[in-house]
């Protein structure tokens, strides 16, 4: 039987070993720079959108102004607006012939693919660069962003790299939650091995900016390979691993920003819709979750309330070095060092409770995304941004 103490040890001895590795990685972490000489490869620039009036005209004019890339396209994918994104696209379009907008008004994905999946298929089968950038239409680039995310690409040899943003927090359930975003992976992926490693289970991508060697992205066919996957950006990385691929997670806070869901009910409703996903069924999702809150939130818990001076002591260590994981990670990409890290323990039990909620509404078939109902395999479509 474990003792109250013994599950206070065991969560500190975890969140001591995590803030450790946390650390290492760091020194370890790639932040994409630019070259001294411009890509000349062409490099087409790929925006799926759906209802999306108030960020597209930044993102696209963000990405317009890449420097270093002289032969870059751009195309954004209207994929069934009913606000005016196209409009917006087309009178940008007018101005600058690099940019097309494709108009899917009417279409619905095929029988068995998810909304975001047939979006990003839609426009590489346009594309003509033999670099691929799939940028999400609340992103916003630094002008150098595509040329270094690029040339990491091709210096070292790999098939994706994947920036993440920095991740644009403002209300109080943002703050608690969209730091674990990026901290989640910096934390815990083995960043170096995952590099070399064919392995699928060392993969961390975020679909807001993926940056894709064309050859490697057909011969893993692409987001057909995805189609019916939710968490569709993981589900690529993997399968340019499971095909002998080297893949890259970097850090891309210094090249691209997204508020990712913009207030507390888009907070609660995008997380929904996907956590259930994220860890191969109920229980992985429990033994997670578990793992989070025994690191995480037992020690603090215990710093505050355990019966004796000693396992209050214990519980303290732990609860610092889960904070100092999320600090040190905060102030490499600039989010909010204090008192936000210190609020870790509250952003695990905020993350956990927003998995429960994702599995209930999964299991009663209401999850759903921009208007539409995320159903797995058949052809009922999450969205496209």
């Amino acid at each position: 039987m474990v003792t109250g103490r013994a599950l206070v040890t065991g969560g500190t001895v975890l969140a001591c070993a995590i803030a450790a590795h946390t650390a290492i990685n760091l020194r370890r972490l790639r932040a994409p720079l630019p070259s001294a000489a411009d890509v000349e490869e062409p490099v087409a620039v790929l925006i799926p959108a759906r209802d999306e009036e108030a960020h597209i005209e930044r993102t696209v004019r963000s990405v317009l102004a890449q420097t270093g890339v002289p032969r870059l396209t751009v195309l954004v994918l209207d994929d069934g607006s009913t606000d005016g994104t196209a409009s917006i696209v087309a009178r940008i379009a007018q101005d600058d012939d690099r940019l097309r907008l494709v108009s899917a008004p009417n279409e619905q994905p095929p029988q068995g693919w998810l909304g975001k999946p047939w979006a990003c298929a839609r426009l590489a089968q346009d594309a003509s660069g033999t670099v691929l950038v799939f940028v999400d239409a609340d992103v916003s680039l630094e002008p150098a962003a595509i040329h270094s995310v690029v040339t990491t690409l091709r210096d070292h040899g790999f098939a994706m790299v994947a920036p993440y943003p920095f991740q644009v927090a403002d209300t109080w359930l943002e703050r608690l939650v969209q730091p674990l975003v990026t901290w989640s992976w910096i934390a815990t992926v083995p960043l170096r091995w995952a590099e070399t490693s064919t392995r699928p289970s060392l993969s961390a991508a975020n679909g807001q900016f993926l940056v894709l060697d064309a050859g490697a992205y057909a011969a893993v066919e692409g987001h057909a390979a995805v189609r019916d996957e939710v968490i569709e950006d993981v589900a690529l990385m993997r399968a340019f691993k499971r095909a002998g691929l080297r893949t890259a997670t970097a850090d891309g806070s210094h090249l691209a920003s997204c508020r990712m869901y913009d207030g507390t009910t888009a907070v609660l409703d995008g997380y929904a819709k996907s956590l259930w996903a994220a860890f191969n069924g109920p229980a992985g999702s429990v033994a997670v979750t578990a793992l989070l809150v025994t690191a995480f939130v037992v020690p603090a818990a215990a710093a505050l309330a355990a019966p004796t001076a000693r396992t209050r002591a214990i519980g303290a260590i732990g609860y610092a070095a889960g904070a100092a994981s999320r600090a040190v990670v905060a102030r490499r990409t600039g989010e909010r060092v204090l008192p936000d890290s210190l609020a870790h323990p509250a952003s695990v039990l905020a993350f956990a409770a927003l998995t429960a909620v994702s599995w209930r509404r999964h299991l009663a078939g209401t999850n759903t995304w921009k208007g539409r109902p995320v159903v797995i395999a058949t052809g009922v479509s999450d969205g496209a941004g």
